[in-house]
């Protein structure tokens, strides 16, 4: 079973466990805390509802109680759960009993979820040593025990992972260790992450915080070393993760504690240190000698030797501290004469009555010394130009009147309150001078990447935690309200933030017990008005916070700390506030009291109102402390504050170390300066109320911009900083002095106010973690291989939803434990750091199979090279036997002493050759090197410059926005209150008016009353009437009024006896009301109570569940362990009965082969038969020897000679071997050289690659450019050719009804031309008839003219038609050139682009090879060098194992000449075997000793050549990136050509547009006359009606020849123009098809005139019909005309029709007459 830290539990921790949840363990909580006790079970009804049974653990005392106040208890295992969030029943009791069991052991930080809660111990503790620093480094969050360092590490870590700003926010109670904190927070991150150059050491943060102590920190009532300031630490990062640059920015500095502060508490540390701990020498300069008795700021030195002891030593530590960052002495002179002179200018004091002035003038004068001004110019600055009264801190423009009018309702300013400005304005100067010169110190020029942020404010104070009967200060309201303003933002990220991912994602969780942030008590601070920018002095109903009626009241006639403290219960008080629900408001007990409700209302804290509209109000004294600071006669403080005044760092007099070179830094300013510069803030900015609210604003905005990690600070006990009595021991409980240091009930109110159990409950039933899908999915999927084979490695996701649950459900994972959103996964707590953890596990064995691998490729290299060598050995043994053959030819000898000289005298040109490349090499890469730096510090400079500007833009921007904003609110306000008055001054005269008329109404009535009673006096009897009717209409009035208030009395009473009822029903319902609402309370906390334990029962069987599914996992594994194991072992069984069947085949074959031996064994018994028989015959020959014993022993003398050589040589051979192995150390220490050599050269040449990449990346964003400007150039085209496409269809559609106007206006023409011709003909015939009178030929030639006229026309139109289609071909032909164009062109743009991709991916790839190229260049350049000095160093060895080898061969012959006398002589064989194998030795370490000598000179070769190859790879690739270069310029210059003939086109489609706009003209022109043309065709078709009625009248007579002779005259005449004009037009066929008409009517004539001829005595009878048949038709032609005028298309028909009709009539009427004939 497994415990809640991961470990085994033994079998009594499972019993202890089993027996513990049998016997239901419950805390009773009480008052003074909570108590371990035993749930009884009872029988059902035995108790009453609500009650239950419990047995107290320490005393066995049996209670009935409340089921409110009893609340489930924790396993024993759990009591020091490194998490609370791993508790298995989370409640209030629970945690406090965990934090109070940790504490106990000293173990202070604690896990909760994703937070840490640290509490403050109460001595120094040894967990922060640099040993437990390195502890933490690296480790994950998971893998580390809770600790300050460990949430350092974990933003570390982040912020190295995501490159995003991370924050991390310290909060609680004052005294509960947040500044300590943020010092060990700021110390792990500077010795662990580094600085380049180790610019930012231990040391030098050390002494910042001593500083910042000495300055900013002083005594209090909570704490002897408070923090009075609020300060953001900012450490930049670079991309290596090291720390570049740092940055401290303060605000909300307590500066009034310098002259005034709360009884019983100090100013600032660094007087009480000067006073103490300065010099003889400085004592002097500071006037320091004798200290005043008293001091109007309370400012005296200290009294016990103790602590003047201590704070003498702490001035030294402050001196050293301020030498380390560098401040100079005279900038530390600097500093404490301003001090000194604020402490002389206390004990000068002020005049509390008559003129302003000082008290003691001796003191003062000491002051103006230290200052560096005289006594009159300080008393001036101090005391004068009060003239102008106290400038309120408002957005009101008023003029002097108003100011001087709000001024003189005030109190009147005093001479202690201008000395008190005076010395709070220096000390607020001071302090930022300080902060300005500790970012001197930590600022660097270095780039960098991320920050990280550490926020320090001042902690929640109350000062009736420290038994102190005063009310708190403005100060410590501040403090407070900056505490709940990062409270809010606590509860922002932690509740809100994640409820509103739950909602966007559509996740369901049930969080209905979280409560949501009220925010009343910063609502009562500081919300703002609607109407913020409007300038009005009226108060107005609309609720504001307590800064701005701060604001308001400084200003108003009559304002006092009553009147706001009256507007503020009305805003938020309990009765009469808008904010439904609990109010954080009430009254105090004294007028001036107030309390408010801080951390949810469970810190009330009483505040003293008195005096604080003085901090609403400007006093020129504080202004005029720069002014004089800047104007001192001292060099050291003048130039120190006017190089600060030159700089931004200072934001509206509030925010202090805004300087900064880094971009980081800057776009921190301009995000302040943004903050107090947009809508509101620009105008409000120069309020000092107003500034606290910007301030805190600043701070939130700066934070909220990061990823924030909260540290929860909390405070044991109050007696611990604030003072004495005991400890409170809970009811029950052993006074343990371990575990007895927590004040329960100020824990639990701290618990509650930070909300930690709600932020743990969302932390536990909620998803923390969670992850992008394809982040996940990228992570993860190493974790399943498979899925990877599946897909495959190139394999694109085109669902990442789908593919994220395919990877989840290959995992493996219970469903519980995580959820899939829409666009992320989300994962319970715990689940993401499991699968971290087994993903490492994996990649570790990836890893460790990859190394095997390698290894194992290594080995088999190894062994390759070995058989290598092998084959070497033998052919140097081969060789060095074939040189014993040569050594002895002369040429050979010469040859191997020539050679080497040759050789050495080569590589040594060779070298000096190199050496010169590098040395050129070196000196330009130092070039390189120093240009890029150059260029670099030139773009930070003007980066910076940029940003400033940008942000002093930004600024004026701002500043202008909300000025306009603030006109035009006054503009409307205006408006309104003019609109306004106008109605009431239209109220006021209707009003007057009618005010008149009642009046002149009354006075009628008088003067009619008047008249009446004087009409009485004059006659009685009239009168009487009047008198008797006036008198009963007064009985009838007060008879009215009597009953009138009779049934009013009677329905007062019923109305009061229904009051009363009323009343009482409504206190019965009151009193309903507040019981349901009680037993509603009780219900709600009952159900929240049940909530909360059935969600951790809930978190407790899904963790039992994903017990179960990790064992269900590991059984699934053992069981495929189980069958992979019982395959092995029928494997094994079958190889075992294998090795059987091998076996009895084996023992066959050794029952054989020990028969071949007993054969074998009889051979050899022959064998020695045959062996002792020589032996004999060799003691023969031994005795023949014996004969020679003098011979023998001079050969063994000699032999004796000849081993005492042999072991010289030997000797000589070990010397040589000792110095082979140091040649060998020494090339070894060579070889290590050479490696550093080649990774100082390889860091060279990654910056190299990385200058390279800038420029691939510069040519690609201009390729980039180019792409932008070739797609703009590509809609240019659409553009055009949509243009085109317009302007064909406009030309079409022209043509069209250019067209179709042309043929109808031709078929209309030819129509009338041919009826005109016919008509004409008739009228020649007249005409020719009555020629012998004048008028008529008058008219015959009038006629004449409009038939040439008509023909004149009819031939013009035909031409212009003729040309109009000429001009329209010449249109189409020209559009068609167009477009052929354009479409070369696209296609020629289309090839560009083709071009230019193919030209940037070769660049690219050109790009990649060059860099490949550069690289086994240097790699080989570097290879080369190596090599050379190897050559170097084996042509040494060489030149001396020549001249060993020529000594060896020298005693080698030396030695085969005494071998061979020795085998002349008979010695033994052995010894000259002996001696042999040692000279073949020899010979083969000289042949291996050749062949190195070749390898290694083959080798120098085969350097050389791939040396030479590479260069002229180089160069090739050199030319062929600059033919590329020109390439692109070619495409450049075409893409200029493209744009100058899109221009071309464009030109040339104007063109065409305007000459069909031409066109269009021509065409109107022609239609209007067409249009004359048809009224001139209407009066001749009059006319010619009238010609016919005459022309058929003369058919009747005898002169139709004539008639007849005519037309034919006239049709030769047009079949002779024809002729004339046979080429000019085809398109006359409908005139000829007329003329034939007429052919054939005068043929038809002819034959009728000759009947008429030959029988002349007949009369046709036809005539008067013919004429009526006429006359009708030439109505019905006029018709026809009307209907051709409303249409074209139905005319051109129609007049055909009438045409043929004619023609047909005109048969129709011959024929009747030729039969009457």
């Amino acid at each position: 079973m497994i415990g809640p830290f991961g470990q085994v539990k033994t079998e009594e921790q499972i019993a202890a466990e089993q027996a513990w949840y049998g016997s239901e363990k419950v805390w009773l909580v009480h008052k003074d805390g909570f108590s371990l006790a035993t749930m009884i079970k009872t029988e059902p009804g035995s108790l009453p509802e609500g009650k239950v049974k419990i047995k107290l653990e320490h005393d066995g005392t049996v209670l009935d109680v409340d089921e409110d106040d009893v609340e489930k208890a924790n396993p024993p295992s759990y009591d020091r759960s490194e998490d609370l969030a791993s508790l298995l029943y989370l409640n209030e009791s629970s945690v406090m009993h965990a934090l109070r069991q940790r504490y106990g052991g000293n173990l202070i930080h604690t896990y909760a979820g994703p937070n840490m809660v640290v509490i403050n111990p109460l001595s120094t503790p040894s967990m922060y040593s640099e040993k437990v620093m390195h502890m933490f480094k690296g480790c994950r969050r998971e893998d580390s025990a809770p600790h300050v360092y460990a949430v350092a590490q974990s933003a570390y870590r982040n912020l190295l992972t995501t490159r995003q700003d991370q924050s991390i926010v310290l909060l609680g109670k004052t005294g509960s260790g947040k500044t300590t904190n943020c010092q060990h927070l700021v110390q792990y991150l500077v010795s662990i992450a580094g600085s380049t150059g180790k610019i930012f050491s231990a040391e030098k943060w050390q002494a910042v915080y001593t500083i910042l102590e000495a300055f900013g920190n002083s005594a209090t009532a909570m704490n002897t070393n408070a923090s009075r300031f609020s300060h953001i630490v900012s450490l930049d990062f670079d991309q290596a993760g090291q720390v570049a640059s740092a940055s401290i920015q303060t605000m909300l500095l307590e500066k009034l504690r310098v002259t005034r502060r709360p009884e019983a508490e100090s100013t600032f540390n660094v007087f009480y240190y000067m006073m103490a701990g300065a010099d003889s020498t400085l004592r002097t300069e500071l006037h320091f000698n004798h200290f005043a008795e008293n001091s109007a700021f309370g400012i005296l030195p200290q009294s016990k030797p103790e602590d003047k002891q201590r704070a003498s030593q702490q001035f030294t530590k402050l001196q050293a501290a301020m030498k380390v960052l560098g401040i100079s002495g005279e900038e530390q002179k600097a500093l404490w004469l301003v001090l000194g002179a604020i402490y002389h200018l206390g004990a000068a004091g002020a005049t509390k009555a008559g003129r302003k002035q000082f008290a003691r003038h001796e003191w003062a004068q000491k002051a103006a010394y230290l200052l560096g001004c005289s006594l009159e110019e300080l008393s001036s600055s101090i005391f004068k130009h009060q003239a102008k009264g106290l400038k309120h801190s408002t957005s009101f423009r008023g003029g002097p009147d108003e100011a001087g009018h709000g001024d003189g309702s005030g109190p009147k300013i005093t001479a202690l309150d201008c000395l008190e400005a005076m010395a709070s304005g220096l000390y607020s100067e001071l302090f930022t001078l300080v902060i300005s010169l500790v970012n001197r110190a930590l600022k660097s020029s270095q780039h960098s990447l991320c920050s990280l942020l550490i926020v320090d404010t001042p902690g929640f104070q109350n000062p009736r935690m420290a038994q102190r009967r005063r009310g708190a200060t403005f100060e410590e309201l501040c403090h407070n309200y900056t505490q709940e303003r990062l409270q809010t933002l606590f509860h922002e990220r932690t509740f809100v933030q994640e409820l509103e991912r739950y909602k966007e994602e559509n996740i369901e969780l049930a969080l209905d017990d979280i409560e949501s942030s009220t925010s009343l008590s910063v609502a009562a601070i500081d919300q703002a008005s609607t109407q913020a920018l409007v300038r009005t002095l009226a108060r107005t109903d609309e609720a504001r916070g307590l800064l701005w009626l701060m604001e308001e009241e400084a200003v108003q006639p009559g304002g006092s700390e009553e009147t706001l403290l009256e507007r503020l219960f009305s805003y938020y008080g309990p009765a009469q506030g808008e904010n439904k629900g609990p109010s954080l408001l009430l009254k105090g007990e004294k007028p001036h009291l107030f309390l408010l409700g801080h951390s949810h209302g469970t810190d009330w804290v009483e505040y003293d109102a008195q005096g604080w509209l003085s901090h609403a109000k400007h006093n020129p004294a504080a202004q005029n402390a720069a002014t004089l600071l800047q104007d001192s006669q001292k060099k050291n403080i003048s130039g120190l504050f006017m190089g600060r005044a030159g700089g931004a760092t200072v934001l509206s007099g509030s925010i202090a170390g805004l300087e900064g070179g880094s971009q980081l830094a800057l776009r921190r300013a301009t995000s302040m300066r943004k903050t107090f510069t947009t809508g509101m803030a620009a105008v409000k900015k120069k309020s000092l109320c107003i500034q606290i609210k910007l301030q805190v604003d600043a701070l939130i905005d700066t934070v909220r911009r990061s990823r924030v990690h909260f540290v929860h600070c909390l405070l044991p006990k109050a007696e611990a900083v604030g003072g004495g009595g005991e400890p409170r021991v809970a009811h029950g409980e052993s006074p343990d002095s371990g575990l007895m240091t927590l004040d329960v009930g100020l824990l639990r109110a701290q618990l509650r106010g930070s909300k930690l159990l709600d932020a743990l409950r969302i932390y536990r039933q909620g998803y923390p973690d969670h992850m992008v899908f394809s982040e996940f999915r990228r992570r993860f999927d190493v974790l399943a291989p498979h899925l990877t084979k599946k897909h495959g490695r190139h394999y694109i996701v085109t669902d990442e939803k789908r593919a994220v649950e395919e990877l989840l459900e290959s995992l493996e994972l219970e469903k519980s434990s995580y959820h899939m959103g829409l666009s992320r996964v989300f994962f319970r707590a715990g689940t993401l750091p499991r699968l971290e953890e087994q993903r490492d596990v994996q990649t570790r064995r990836n890893i460790t199979l990859f190394q095997a691998a390698c290894r194992g490729y290594l080995a088999r290299q190894a062994f390759k090279k070995r058989k290598i060598q092998d084959l070497a050995i033998r052919c140097i043994q081969k060789n060095i036997q074939k040189n014993r053959g040569v050594k002895g030819w002369p040429w050979w000898k010469l040859f191997t002493t020539v050679r080497p000289l040759i050789e050495v005298q080569l590589t040594e040109e060779q070298i000096r050759g190199k050496d010169e490349e590098i040395q050129q090499l070196k000196q330009k890469l130092e070039k390189v090197e120093k240009e890029r730096n150059e260029l670099r510090l030139n773009s930070d400079r003007l980066e910076s410059r940029i940003t400033e500007l940008s942000s002093e833009l930004a600024d004026e921007r701002n500043t202008g926005e909300s000025a306009s904003q603030l006109l035009e609110s006054e503009t409307s306000e205006r408006l309104r209150l003019e609109k306004d008055m106008k109605d009431l001054q239209a109220k006021f005269d209707s009003m007057k008016k009618q005010m008149e008329s009642m009046e002149m109404e009354v006075m009628e009535a008088r003067l009619i009353r008047a008249s009446e009673l004087n009409g009485d006096m004059d006659d009685d009897n009239t009168g009487g009437e009047w008198r008797l009717k006036y008198e009963r209409a007064i009985r009838e009035i007060e008879f009215t009024k009597k009953r009138l208030q009779q049934e009013f009395d009677d329905k007062l009473e019923v109305e009061q006896q229904n009051k009363r009822q009323l009343e009482r029903r409504i206190s019965d319902l009151q009193a309903d009301n507040e019981e349901s609402q009680r037993n509603a309370q009780q219900l709600k906390k009952k159900c929240q109570r049940l909530t909360a334990e059935l969600q951790d029962t809930k978190l407790h069987l899904e963790g039992q569940q994903s017990r179960n599914h990790d064992l269900e996992k590991k059984q699934r594994k053992f069981d495929s362990e189980q069958s992979v194991a019982q395959e092995e072992v029928q494997r094994e069984r079958s190889q075992r009965e294998k090795l059987a069947r091998e076996k009895d085949m084996l023992t066959g074959e050794v029952f054989s082969l020990r028969q071949q031996l007993e054969d074998k064994d009889l051979e050899m018994c022959a064998v020695n038969l045959k062996l002792e028989q020589l032996e004999a015959e060799l003691q023969d020959l031994n005795s023949q020897e014996s004969k020679d014993e003098a011979s023998l022993a001079k050969v063994r003398k000699q032999l004796r000679d000849i081993e005492a050589k042999v072991k010289d040589q030997e000797e000589e051979l070990d010397e040589q071997a000792g110095t082979i192995q140091m040649l060998e150390q020494a090339k070894l220490r060579l070889e290590m050289e050479m490696e550093r050599l080649r990774q100082t050269h390889s860091k060279d040449i990654e910056s190299k690659d990385d200058e390279v990449e800038e420029i691939r990346q510069s040519c690609s964003k201009k390729l980039k450019q180019m792409e932008v400007q070739l797609e703009e150039e590509y809609d240019e085209k659409q553009k055009v050719l949509k243009e085109r496409r317009e302007l064909e269809a406009k030309l079409l559609s022209a043509q069209d009804e250019v067209r179709h106007g042309d043929i109808e206006t031709e078929k209309r023409l030819r129509k009338d031309l041919k009826r005109t011709k016919a008509l004409l003909a008739d009228a020649q015939i007249m005409l020719d008839h009555m020629k012998n009178n004048a008028p008529s030929k008058r008219e015959i030639a009038q006629l004449k003219n409009q038939l040439e006229e008509s023909e004149f026309t009819c031939a013009a139109a035909v031409k212009a038609r003729k040309s109009m289609e000429v001009e329209i071909e010449d249109l189409h032909v020209q559009m068609e050139d167009i477009s052929k164009t354009k479409q070369g062109l696209e296609e020629q743009l289309s090839r560009l682009q083709r071009e230019k991709n193919d030209l940037q991916s070769r660049m690219e790839e050109d790009q990649e090879d060059l860099n490949e190229l550069m690289k086994k260049h240097k790699s080989a350049v570097a290879q080369s060098a190596q090599n050379l000095a190897q050559i170097s160093d084996l042509q040494a060895q060489l030149e001396e194992a020549l001249k060993e080898k020529q000594e060896i061969q020298e005693k080698m012959q030396a030695l085969q000449s005494q071998l061979e006398f020795q085998e002349q002589s008979m010695v033994e064989k052995s010894l000259v075997s002996r001696q042999e194998a040692k000279i073949r030795e020899l010979e083969t370490k000289l042949e291996f000793e050749k062949t190195q000598v070749k390898r290694l000179e083959s080798l120098v070769a085969r350097l050389k050549e791939n040396l030479e190859k590479l260069t002229e790879e180089r160069d090739q690739r050199s030319s062929s990136e600059n033919r590329e270069k020109e390439q692109n310029k070619r495409l450049q210059r075409q893409i200029r050509d493209v744009k100058e003939e899109m221009g071309e086109l464009a030109k040339k489609e104007a063109e065409a547009s305007r000459k069909k706009h031409e066109l269009e003209m021509d065409i109107e022109s022609l239609e209007a006359a067409n249009q004359s043309l048809q009224a001139d065709l209407k009066l001749a078709f009059k006319r010619i009606g009238d010609l016919q009625a005459a022309i058929e009248d003369e058919m009747e007579s005898d002169d139709n020849e004539d008639l007849i002779n005519s037309l034919q005259d006239m049709v030769t005449k047009y079949q002779k123009r024809k002729n004339r004009t046979q080429g000019d037009s085809d398109t006359d066929s409908e005139v000829e098809d007329r003329v034939d008409g007429v052919k054939s009517w005068l043929s038809k004539n002819k034959g009728s005139a000759k009947n008429l001829s030959d029988d002349g005595s007949l009369k046709s009878s036809s005539p008067p019909s013919r004429r009526r048949f006429c006359f009708d038709r030439s109505d019905e032609e006029e018709e026809e005309e009307e209907k051709e005028e409303r249409g074209a298309s139905q005319g051109s028909y129609r007049s055909r029709y009438k045409y043929s009709s004619y023609l047909k009539d005109s048969d129709s009427e011959d024929k009747p007459s030729e039969t009457t004939t």
